[in-house]
């Protein structure tokens, strides 16, 4: 019987360390692939509750990841010997940095602590994402040395292949089915468990295996503390959420809905109960300013579906991206049923495709206090809303801006809006503070022509004024 190190499919290392067969090395690079592009999506979703989704936070955090596998593989590269040793202090290092600083207390602390905001995305890119990229980016270099295959180019399209093949399954199954069905902390768990199930492997027999055994054992005891034991929101892929109770004038002990750290709804014990100032307007302009009796309204953007709470005289659609948010919202919002119907989709594509026509639709669509999804601002998804609406019908959209509109993103945004639905009428309902609730109501009929402005050499407002009664 050979010994292992002189079998053809083992490679040993150089520099010591026990012999591994080629399937345990493409293991260790499919695994380097899976966990580093879990990572990213598990930064990039951390950062949706504080920052948002917009490609300005998500370039530049796709881009410092791929900068710091760069300089992984360059390090990696550099490696001459003790190759399993080094892997085996990467993976340990790495899931350290995963288990502890991708967990969503430490992402609440560090945006809670530390400001302004971008401060905050640089010590969670910078200081948790970049180390990880760097200490995994260096796993296919290094292990490329023990790779039993007659040619350099060989080996490296092997290793490759799987760290590849890895990053694919590791960016599907965790956007699409573990955050979906277990929450972002199951994916943090996941792509730890992962790390320290190999660290032990690549350790000699006897004392030293036993000592990486107990290291990972106490990793893992820290990744199960920060992302089961310790204060933990309710998270799925697309947000997260809490009900908190809080104080304010007028109100019996309200609770507030908070989806990604931003109050989306407010509701209280009175009968009938008080919701929040927006919402309050919006049922007195549907009910009583316009006198919707028996009518169809479209709501964009589920929040705490308060629009139609206890109100029985229309039929509401909401549709949110999130299909967690209704059961969510009944258990711990609202204690009771949502009313009306619920459909799971991107608010975009549901009016585009839509074949329905609404009396009204209702547009709060926000991923983060400030933040509306970039394609839900466009001209384009404004036209799409117009065509959802029956001929009479009404578009309503919930704003968060600036007091003076004044900045260019209120300028820009407003002027999207007008551009397809003519003139809107504006409300501003905070005017004491710097961001307010910006009410826009457009009328889905044909926007009028562009107005002539009145001048001193010619001026012809009474006559209109007559042309208009």
């Amino acid at each position: 019987m050979p010994a292992a190190a002189e079998r053809s499919d083992l490679a040993p290392d150089p520099a010591g360390g026990p012999p591994l067969a080629n399937a345990l090395l493409f293991a260790l690079v499919f695994v380097e692939g899976f966990v580093s592009l879990g990572a990213e999506i598990v930064a990039l979703r951390r950062l949706v509750p504080h920052v948002g989704s917009a490609i300005t936070v998500t370039a530049p955090t796709i881009g410092f990841f791929l900068l710091a596998l760069a300089l992984g593989y360059q390090a990696g590269g550099r490696v001459a010997g003790n190759y399993l040793a080094r892997v085996r202090h990467n993976f340990l290092a790495a899931a350290v940095l995963i288990a502890v600083g991708l967990s969503g207390p430490v992402a609440e602390l560090l945006f809670t602590h530390l400001q302004p905001a971008p401060l905050a995305w640089f010590a969670l890119i910078g200081g948790i994402l970049c180390p990880v990229a760097w200490l995994l980016g260096q796993t296919v270099p290094i292990l490329t040395n023990l790779l039993r295959h007659a040619r350099a180019g060989e080996r490296s399209g092997a290793a490759l292949y799987w760290s590849t093949l890895g990053s694919f399954l590791g960016a599907v199954s965790l956007s699409m089915l573990v955050m979906q069905w277990l929450g972002v902390g199951a994916a943090v768990l996941i792509c730890t468990a992962l790390l320290l199930v190999l660290v032990p492997l690549l350790s000699e027999a006897g004392h030293a295996r036993h000592y990486a055994m107990l290291l990972s054992a106490l990793v893992a005891g820290a990744a199960l503390a920060a992302n089961l034991v310790l204060p933990q929101q309710t998270e799925t892929a697309y947000a997260t959420y809490r009900v908190a109770p809080t104080t304010l004038d007028g109100f019996d002990n309200p609770r507030v809905f908070w989806v990604n750290n931003s109050a989306a709804s407010i509701i209280d014990n009175t009968e009938p109960p008080q919701y929040a100032r927006y919402i309050q307007r919006l049922r007195t302009l549907l009910l009583d300013e316009l006198a919707f009796r028996e009518r169809r309204v479209l709501v964009l953007g589920a929040g705490g579906f308060t629009l139609s709470h206890r109100e029985p005289l229309n039929h509401y659609t909401y549709v949110d991206i999130d299909p967690a948010i209704k059961d969510i919202a009944e258990r711990d919002f609202l204690r009771e049923p949502v009313r009306g119907e619920f459909i799971v989709a991107d608010a975009r594509a549901f009016v585009r495709d839509s074949t329905e026509r609404y009396d009204a639709v209702v547009v709060d669509v926000y991923s983060a206090l400030t933040s509306i999804p970039a394609h839900l601002v466009t001209r384009e998804f404004w036209r799409s809303t117009r065509q959802a609406l029956k001929e009479d019908g009404h578009l309503i959209a919930n704003l968060i801006l600036d007091t003076r509109l004044a900045t260019p993103y209120a300028r820009n945004l407003l002027a999207s809006i007008q551009a397809e639905y003519g003139p809107c009428a504006v409300e501003v309902l905070f005017r004491d503070r710097p961001l307010s609730n910006v009410l826009v109501q457009c009328h889905a009929a044909n926007p009028p022509l562009a107005g002539e402005p009145y001048t001193d050499e010619r001026n012809r407002a009474d006559l209109d004024v007559l042309r208009s009664q």
